[in-house]
C-alpha cells in the first residue's frame, strides 16, 4: 500500500525539568496522597483502601512511572528481559519480523512475531489509553476519526524524536484510501494518552512497541503491516453491528482478517473494485487499480479459508436472526482500555497524565474516555 512521508518533530521540553525521583517512591506518594484521605471517614472500608492501591500499582506497571531516558537514547531503549525471555520460550528472536493489529472497540494492541514455524505466533497485548473518534474509516483530515484498514510501516516511517515520546506513522491514507480521495496524514502509533486520530500507547508501551520494530528491521524485515479493526471480528461482533452503514465494509476487511486467521502468515493486499483484495496473484496484483472493476483474479480461495469463512457467515446469520445480539456502542469520542479507565476514575485527568507521559501530557477527552461503553467479557475459568 502506499505509504506517506515520515513527518519528525521535536519533542516538547518539560516546563520543570524531567523528574529523576524512582518509580517506587511515586507509587508510593501517589498512594498516600490519593488514596487516603486526609481526614479518613469511619465508614471508609479497607476494601477500598486495598482497591485504590492496587490500582495504583498496576497503572504503574502498566503505563507509567516513566524512567528519566536522554533524548538521544529513547530510540536505543533495550526490550525489557523479560519479554526477550518470553521470545525464547515461544521460539521467537528478537530480530524476527513482527505484525501488529489494533483493535479500536477493546482498545487493544497486539504484536505478533514469527517463530521458529515460519508462521505468526502473539507475543504480547498491549492495553491503549486512547484513541479517538468513532467505529468506521477515517476519510478525512481533522475529522477525529482513528482509521481502519491496512497498512505497511517502513524505517523511514518510524520517528524517534516524536512530540510524544516515539510514534511510528502508519502511512495514511494507504494507495486504496488514497483513491478513495481520503485526506490527512501523520496518523500515528505514539506515546502519551491523547488521541485526535491517532492511537496513544502510552511511552512506556510505545518504547517496548517501538523497540519490537526497531529490531525486526535489524533483522531484515523491510516493512511490517498493521492491520486496524473497528473490533474483533467475531460472529458476535459482525451480528451486532450487521445494520451500521460501514458493515459492507468491514466485511471487506474481515476477509483479510480471516486469512490471517486461518494461516498464521501476513495477508498479501491490493485493491481494485474500490476494495481491499487479499492474496491475488503478484503478477496480477501489479495490474491492479483501486478505482477500476476487478478483473477475474483467477486464483480459487484456500480451501481452509474458505470454510472458516462460511462457518463464520452462517454464525453471524444465526446470531443475528434470533436478535440476542448486544445494541451497538455509541461513542462520544473514542475510547480508552479499561485498565486505564479504571485509573483514570481513581486518580483523575491529571495524575494519569503524569504515569502515562514523561512530559505529562494531558489525556484527551477524558470524560468521553470514561464514556466508553465496551465491557470486556470475563475470561472463562480454566
Amino acid at each position: 500500500m502506499g505509504a506517506v512521508r515520515a513527518r519528525t518533530t521535536q519533542e516538547k521540553p518539560h516546563a520543570d525539568g524531567f523528574r529523576r525521583e524512582s518509580c517506587a517512591n511515586r507509587v508510593k506518594l501517589m498512594i498516600i496522597t490519593r488514596a487516603l484521605p486526609v481526614s479518613p471517614p469511619r465508614k471508609q472500608s479497607v476494601r477500598t483502601f486495598v482497591a485504590a492501591a492496587f490500582s495504583l500499582i498496576a497503572i504503574a506497571l502498566v503505563g507509567g512511572c516513566i524512567p528519566s531516558i536522554d533524548d538521544d537514547e529513547k530510540a536505543f531503549r533495550p526490550l525489557p528481559v523479560g519479554l526477550v525471555a518470553e521470545m525464547g520460550e515461544k521460539r521467537m528472536t528478537a530480530t524476527d519480523p513482527i505484525l501488529i493489529r489494533i483493535f479500536k472497540q477493546e482498545s487493544e494492541l497486539e504484536v505478533w512475531k514469527r517463530d521458529a514455524s515460519g508462521k505468526y505466533a502473539l507475543l504480547k497485548i498491549y492495553p491503549m489509553c486512547r484513541w479517538s473518534g468513532q467505529l468506521g474509516p477515517k476519510s478525512k483530515n481533522g475529522d477525529r476519526q482513528a482509521p481502519e484498514g491496512f497498512y505497511m510501516v517502513t524505517p523511514a516511517l518510524m520517528n524517534p524524536r516524536s512530540q510524544y515520546y516515539l510514534s511510528f506513522d502508519l502511512g495514511y491514507p494507504n494507495a486504496l484510501e488514497k483513491a478513495l480521495g481520503y485526506t490527512g496524514d501523520a496518523i500515528m502509533v505514539h506515546g502519551a494518552c491523547t488521541s485526535a486520530g491517532c492511537f496513544a500507547m502510552t511511552d512506556n508501551g510505545v518504547a517496548e512497541i517501538y523497540a519490537l520494530a526497531r529490531e525486526a528491521f535489524k533483522g531484515g524485515q523491510s516493512d511490517f503491516q498493521v492491520q486496524v479493526f473497528p473490533f474483533r471480528m467475531t460472529p458476535a461482533n459482525m451480528a451486532k453491528y450487521r445494520s451500521d452503514p460501514n458493515f459492507d465494509f468491514w466485511r471487506n476487511l474481515e476477509e483479510g482478517y480471516d486469512v490471517f486467521e486461518v494461516t498464521r502468515r501476513e495477508p498479501r493486499v491490493a485493491a481494485c473494485g474500490r476494495r481491499y483484495v487479499f492474496d491475488p496473484d503478484p503478477a496480477v496484483a501489479a495490474m491492479l487499480n483501486p478505482t477500476l472493476p476487478c478483473p477475474d483474479l483467477k486464483a480459487a480461495p484456500d480451501p481452509q479459508i474458505a470454510a472458516h469463512d462460511a462457518d463464520e457467515r452462517a454464525e453471524m446469520q444465526r446470531l443475528f436472526a434470533s436478535g440476542l445480539i448486544e445494541t451497538p456502542s455509541a461513542y462520544l469520542d473514542g475510547g480508552m482500555n479499561l485498565v486505564f479507565r479504571q485509573a483514570l476514575l481513581r486518580l483523575g485527568a491529571e495524575n494519569l497524565s503524569k504515569q502515562t507521559s514523561r512530559d505529562e501530557v494531558a489525556v484527551s477527552q477524558p470524560r468521553a474516555a470514561l464514556a466508553d461503553p465496551y465491557k470486556p467479557i470475563p475470561a472463562a475459568k480454566q
